[in-house]
């Protein structure tokens, strides 16, 4: 069994900042990605922080206290910056969060924002003239205080270079695996996500529903099994008619049956599967888009093109020069 190498060296420096009455959730999710050592890289991992606006006891939800000795200095020195909420989207931060935020925005540091914490960057200005986003929640609230800013509620997580927004909570954890993506290639990140056993990327956005091979009925395992087929199968010319087949019903019972266990059409599932299909190879190596196309089972290069974007939310090209090592 190969051991790890000792890492001894300091990787990037992350800060987070904690807030009164927050919940540590979204702490833990930085923690867990930014601040656990992982020894078996080989090189340096990130160095994490944890900073509050006044160094002390940060009061979190469920009567407990976080403590930090870490202040807004510290804070500002990091080269990424996450902001992980605010303590009142309907408040604006304090004229030394604002100030800390634009002073390392414009040294080039990275700055991050989960959930609530896009008020922040916005009031500071960093997110005028660019796309962001954050729990639907509160989506009408950003758009209306600051109608500089082109909010989009559909979406997990965005990128827009210096300056990264996500969605609700969980998509928090979204967002700091593609920053990994991007630092150190989608080998590493997916191996992280492996340790956190999540998936490596989510598509879809915030009103996204789980498209699943999960049999209406417990005791009937045929719908499941016709889509473990079309999964193994999927450069086939597959359509309701032979899925149905397959799972010994009529097309229009399967179809009754299918759309009550997932969600979703067994067509719409069926290109689902194919984008999904299609991600590793886009990630390991140049083959033409055409090809990929053809190996996961779409008729043409515009066809994939078409769906990927629709699914993803971004073209294969795109998909590939992010998540290539």
């Amino acid at each position: 069994m190969q051991q790890a190498v000792e890492v001894t060296r300091r990787g990037p420096s992350v800060a987070v900042l904690a807030f009164e009455g927050m919940s540590v959730f979204e702490i833990g999710i930085v923690s867990e990605v930014f601040g656990l050592p992982r020894p078996e890289f080989g090189f340096p991992w990130y160095d994490l922080t944890i900073c509050a606006e006044t160094p002390g006891p940060v009061r979190v939800v469920g009567g407990a206290s976080l403590y930090t000795d870490h202040g807004l200095d510290r804070f500002a020195e990091a080269e990424t910056l996450i902001v992980p909420g605010v303590p009142d989207v309907h408040a604006g931060p304090s004229p030394a969060l604002v100030e800390t935020l634009r002073t390392a925005h414009a040294r080039g540091a990275r700055i991050m924002s989960i959930c609530s914490g896009a008020f922040a960057l916005a009031a500071s200005g960093l997110l005028d003239g660019r796309r962001a986003t954050t729990h639907w929640r509160y989506a009408d609230e950003l758009r209306s205080r600051y109608p500089d800013v082109d909010v989009d509620a559909d979406v997990l997580y965005i990128d827009d270079g210096t300056v990264l927004t996500s969605a609700g909570s969980a998509a928090g954890l979204d967002l700091c695996l593609h920053v990994i993506r991007l630092d150190h290639g989608p080998t590493v990140a997916n191996a992280v996500a492996r340790r956190l056993v999540v998936q490596p990327h989510r598509d879809g956005g915030q009103a996204q529903f789980v498209e699943s091979p999960v049999p209406a009925d417990p005791d009937d395992d045929r719908l499941a099994r016709s889509m473990e087929w079309a999964v193994a199968h999927l450069t086939e010319n597959i359509t309701v008619d032979v899925l149905a087949q397959r799972a010994h019903m009529s097309p229009r019972t399967y179809l009754r049956r299918f759309t009550r266990a997932t969600g979703t059409s067994p067509i719409r599932w069926l290109i689902t599967q194919r984008v999904h299909a299609s991600l590793p190879l886009l990630e390991s190596g140049s083959t033409p888009i055409e090809e990929v196309a053809t190996a996961v089972g779409f008729e043409t290069a515009v066809t994939f093109r078409h769906h990927f974007t629709q699914t993803m939310r971004t073209s294969p090209s795109s998909y590939r020069r992010a998540f290539h090592p």
